[in-house]
């Protein structure tokens, strides 16, 4: 095997790009302390810049990482709950793909998680899903060094439950003691009694001569009190749903009802009994590992180009069965204004999107989507056929009613279809 050179991590990216000499690959080298094979593995990716970490603050805590790889305490059975925890929101180590940390760390784990029990990978579900996705990956397994594949047993893992929180019922502090207040009213005067009054009005009703025609009076005015009353307590209550409307499954729907997140595809196959369906396993950032999705993509999109893709998915849809194997969300699609004979492609998320991010609708920035959409309220069906992508192919909501329209985005930027103009998203 040719001897490789090796270049420093933490040098300016000039720098990086040049090999260096052997001499100066000596003790001094970040990769000295790396298992052999590891280091073979991590020679050959340094040729490629891109591996080394995109700006000077990846390549830095690129070479933060490495350091703590060959660093003896770093891989053990007691720090792997603590590492677990920083893996709950990443697909990568440091950015978007793979670098050379990625590989140090897992040459550092693989003598641990290789002697794993079920019942301990499971109980680090991050870690074992990180782990999983790195030493599949073609980079390494292309490799002649790379370690044996370990093999994990998903099948029997424990399911993480997804349920929908309960929504938080707010006080009504108010409400209930104007409805409290009106019912007093209306009982007073269903009674033929006056309501009770403030200090002052009963001193002054006191004060006034009796007479029957007094009396009357005053009847009439309590029924009218009570209801007046009663009307301003519905018109609160009217007005307290209307307010809420924007977290209120109650309220008229709105696209931010609708909870988008950035997904990474980690893992797709196509469904063993529909040809036509891709089962993926897309990691959204949460602490229960990658969600299990169906989308019916097989026709339309090449498995190459959904493996290691990053996705927009819509996450809180009620879980549905399809062919035996359940769905916990929705890839966001584009389809050809043409129609599905057009072609139909995911959408993409803004370049820097990480794992987890929100996306959300401008002018929506302030709302909260629902923990999950009722099928028999129509939410989305309602809102979708304002998704489309515009003339530039980024993707927004466009309202039916106004024609405002509403990108759809994350903090980095803005979603788009690779290809579509005019297309409608789903």
């Amino acid at each position: 095997m040719a001897f490789l050179l090796r270049p420093q991590l933490g040098l300016s990216a000039r720098r990086l790009a040049t090999p260096l000499s052997s001499r100066a690959m000596s003790s001094n080298s970040l990769f000295d302390n790396l298992p052999q094979n590891i280091r073979e593995i991590v020679e050959t990716m340094s040729n490629d810049e891109r591996h080394l970490g995109q700006t000077d603050t990846d390549k830095k805590a690129v070479s933060d990482w490495v350091t703590k790889a060959s660093d003896a305490s770093f891989a053990s059975a007691e720090t792997l709950p603590t590492f677990n925890t920083e893996l709950v929101s990443r697909t990568y180590l440091v950015g978007n793909s793979l670098t050379v940390a990625d590989v140090a760390i897992y040459g550092a784990l693989h003598p641990i998680i290789s002697k794993l029990t079920p019942d301990r990978y499971y109980s680090v579900p991050s870690v074992t899903r990180y782990f999983d996705h790195i030493q599949n990956n073609a980079s390494i397994r292309s490799n002649a060094a790379a370690p044996d594949l370990v093999s994990f047993d998903f099948g029997n893992a424990p399911k993480q439950e997804r349920k929908a929180e309960a929504p938080v019922k707010k006080k009504k502090e108010k409400k209930e003691v104007a409805d409290t207040e009106a019912t007093e009213v209306a009982s007073s005067s269903a009674k033929g009694k006056a309501p009770v009054r403030k200090a002052e009005e009963a001193v002054s009703t006191e004060q006034a001569p009796a007479n029957t025609s007094g009396k009357k009076e005053k009847k009439e005015k309590t029924k009218k009190e009570a209801t007046s009353t009663a009307e301003g307590s519905k018109k609160g209550e009217s007005s307290k749903a209307t307010a809420g409307a924007g977290t209120a499954e109650s309220g008229d729907p709105i696209p931010s009802m609708i909870d988008l997140r950035v997904g990474h595809i980690v893992d797709v196959k196509v469904h063993p009994d529909a040809d036509s369906l891709y089962v993926e396993q897309i990691d959204l950032g949460e602490e229960g590992g990658p969600r299990t999705v169906i989308s019916g993509l097989v026709n339309y999109v090449p498995i190459e180009q959904m493996k290691d893709r990053y996705i927009v998915a819509v996450c809180n849809l009620k879980p549905v069965t399809m062919r035996g194997i359940k769905s916990h969300a929705m890839v966001l699609c584009a389809t050809s204004k043409e129609g599905k004979e057009g072609g139909v492609e995911p959408v993409d998320p803004p370049a820097g999107a990480k794992v987890g991010d929100r996306i959300y609708f401008e002018g929506f920035e302030d709302k909260e989507p629902l923990s999950q959409l009722n099928p028999k309220k129509k939410i989305f069906e309602t809102i979708q056929p304002g998704f489309v992508t515009l003339e530039t192919r980024e993707a927004a909501w466009v309202d039916p009613v106004s024609k405002t329209i509403h990108y759809i985005r994350t903090k980095e930027g803005i979603c788009s279809a690779p290809t579509f103009v005019g297309a409608s998203l789903s």
